[in-house]
């Protein structure tokens, strides 16, 4: 099933191998914007062999709505879908993942988290019930749905996790074998926790992994460079963690620093970048963001100030730690490892 992955992957790794370095294409800046409501977070990037091509989806926020007080805007989101057949150098939009409600009403999907295991899709997604207009929202569950191609959905159910406010899931095999998941709960002073699986579906919690000052959220964990990394968005950038087993971490940098407002050199890279997913193409890795370009700290929230932007930017090990270059030029190029 996977072959095509494969053979497209020594297509575009000959293709660019062929380019003088003075023709490869520089990264769009921004890389991706949501064409219906301008505000693309959370972004998951993984590659659907049945288009031969890598989608993105991400928290399609409701950034343009008229009310600018509160937090509205962030509730009642679809996951947006965007794909690129070229490497990931350009994303086109695609729409919104269909049929994932499971209840009456209108939900709200956060974050999603999507793995390819013996030929099925495993998405885990953060779910909200409606559209919460004061306060916060009472309950948050992290639910887990299947699907054969990344279009048709079925769900299979909320994960029973260590409260009933957790959201952002990253999961990753073991090397040791069966599954484990870090995800944010936001009881425990938004602390990232973790919980194993034999097979995706039922799910044991393992305990309090990482506690920061001021709390953090979405966990993206990876393996690049001979160790594993986990990620946390602390809101000032994406604070780094290695380990040798995935249970002990040992904290090696902060990339995509930077306060609110500030400008770096590409277009729409302002501030922090938040909420992170990696993708590792053999030695080579690739950091995809969001920002809020126009967010000085000092209006938030109006509708201007809301508008989000993907970015990318690749990674590299320097001295066993975690390092990023957003000023890069280089475009994604997304391949098999």
């Amino acid at each position: 099933m996977f072959t095509a992955w494969h053979d497209f992957a020594d297509r575009v790794d000959d293709h660019r191998r062929s380019q003088p370095e003075d023709e490869m294409k520089p990264a769009a800046a921004p890389l991706f914007r949501d064409p219906i409501f301008d505000g693309a977070a959370d972004p998951t990037v993984i590659y659907n062999p049945h288009e031969r091509a890598w989608w993105m989806i991400y928290t399609n926020r409701r950034t343009t709505i008229t009310i600018e007080t509160g937090l509205t805007w962030l509730f009642g989101s679809d996951l947006g879908v965007a794909s690129s057949d070229d490497g990931g150098e350009t994303w086109q939009y695609r729409g919104t993942v269909e049929g994932l409600a499971f209840e009456w009403g209108r939900g709200t999907y956060w974050a999603p988290e999507i793995i390819e295991h013996d030929g099925t899709f495993h998405m885990f997604v953060s779910y909200i019930r409606g559209i919460p207009v004061q306060g916060p929202p009472p309950r948050m569950r992290i639910h887990h749905y299947t699907s054969p191609d990344l279009i048709g959905w079925t769900h299979q159910g909320p994960l029973p996790l260590s409260s009933d406010r957790v959201i952002d899931a990253c999961v990753v095999r073991r090397p040791e074998g069966g599954f484990r998941m870090w995800f944010k709960d936001e009881t425990t002073g938004s602390s990232t926790w973790a919980a194993d699986s034999d097979d995706l579906y039922s799910w044991t919690v393992a305990g309090e992994v990482l506690r920061t000052p001021g709390g953090h959220e979405g966990p993206n964990v990876f393996f690049f460079g001979g160790c594993h990394w986990l990620l946390v968005d602390t809101w000032r950038g994406q604070l780094a963690h290695r380990s040798d087993d995935l249970t002990h971490w040992q904290e090696a940098g902060l990339v995509l620093g930077g306060e609110i407002g500030e400008q770096h050199l590409r277009l729409d890279d302002v501030g922090p970048g938040l909420h992170a997913d990696v993708v590792v193409c053999a030695d080579r890795a690739w950091i995809f963001y969001f920002t809020h370009p126009d967010r000085t700290g000092q209006e938030h929230p109006t509708i201007r100030s809301r508008r989000s932007s993907i970015q990318a930017a690749e990674l590299r090990v320097v001295d066993g730690r975690l390092v990023c270059d957003r000023d890069q030029v280089d475009a994604p190029a997304l391949s098999a490892g």
